[in-house]
């Protein structure tokens, strides 16, 4: 690109961030330094500010896992072979999707219990997680659900703090709050709560972000919600991955924002490298021009405005003599005359 152009692709950036700080241009070590420091700088970005930043916005949808309870199912104490007659647990449902999963529940002849499916073998036979504690069991009833699911691959965090769909018909909250209001879920029904939390198999630094909804889900529910990407850049084939790695990846940051990426990786070099007031003066221009990038982004105005509670008084006005009220006095076409 043209020097005098703004910033485009990585090699822009980086660049750019070595010619402010003054250091040769050139050198592997000192380019290294740049690049991560602009990458740092790219996914503070998304911290604070995302739910603001309308392009990291993105919309997925949720099909929930119809419960199952078809057949009977057989099994002895201290076993985790659950057998199952008349079952189809490998056979696919109108969704595509096979009636039992790996990481699901099962409840197992009514008890309180609530067993976690570890396998699928067939359609007749699954491994349970652990290990079943009542007396042995033969050709009872069951009751199979799933109250947790992944994410969005692109998924950071939810745009809303209160609910996690569209709709806001899904209560948000905090796991330990979850935890502790809904101890147990086997009565399946409409979601009404969710919270997010992380869970990755052992031995994986990269954890999986899940919902876990109450109730577990009885049905197919369709459930639209937004989020912030934890995709920040994209590769010169169209590629989205969290960080920018090539000298032409480009951040997903709008054109006209991106000088915002080396005014942040400023702070940071200051601060660990020189340590003087550059860094707080770096900061502090980066703040000033995200305020100004977020109010630039929110169409519509957010000044407060007094909004009286109208329908209460209106109520109390058509009809003053219910629930023992004393009446008002009408004197004619007054203000507080409702018809």
């Amino acid at each position: 690109m043209s020097a005098t152009s703004q910033l485009t692709d990585f090699n822009d950036i980086f660049t750019d961030l070595s010619n402010r700080v003054r250091i040769e241009t050139g050198i592997v070590a000192g380019e290294n330094q740049a690049k991560r420091y602009c990458n740092i700088a790219l996914q503070d970005t998304a911290i604070g500010f995302g739910e603001k930043l309308p392009w990291m916005e993105r919309t997925a949808t949720l099909i929930t896992q119809p419960d199952y309870n078809t057949g009977t199912v057989t099994i002895t104490q201290g076993s985790t072979a659950l057998a199952g007659v008349g079952t189809l647990w490998a056979t696919n449902n109108a969704f595509s999707f096979v009636n039992m999963r790996a990481g699901g529940k099962i409840v197992i002849n009514g008890a309180p219990e609530i067993y976690e499916i570890a396998s699928v073998t067939d359609d007749t036979n699954v491994v349970l997680s652990s290990m079943f504690v009542a007396a042995d069991v033969a050709a009872v009833s069951y009751l199979y659900f799933e109250d947790e699911y992944d994410l969005d691959a692109d998924f950071l965090r939810p745009i809303s703090a209160s609910f996690f769909d569209q709709a806001a018909t899904i209560e948000l909250i905090p796991r330990r709050e979850f935890r502790l209001r809904y101890v147990r879920s086997n009565v399946p029904g409409k979601p009404l709560v969710a919270s997010i939390f992380d869970r990755a198999p052992s031995g994986d630094t990269t954890p999986r972000r899940r919902v876990k909804l109450w109730k577990p889900p009885d049905e197919a529910y369709m459930i639209p919600y937004v989020f912030v990407t934890n995709k920040l850049a994209v590769s010169a084939a169209g590629v989205a991955q969290t960080s920018m790695v090539a000298d032409t990846d480009e951040p997903i940051i709008p054109l006209q924002y991106r000088h915002a990426i080396v005014l942040h990786a400023l702070y940071h070099w200051y601060r660990d490298k020189r340590d003087d007031d550059r860094s707080v003066q770096a900061k502090g221009e980066y703040t000033d021009l995200m305020l100004r990038i977020t109010g630039d982004n929110e169409i519509g105005s957010n000044r407060p405005q007094l909004r009286p509670r109208v329908t209460p008084y209106a109520n109390s006005a058509r009809k003053p003599y219910r629930r023992g009220r004393t009446g008002r006095h009408v004197t004619g076409d007054g203000f507080d005359n409702m018809r």
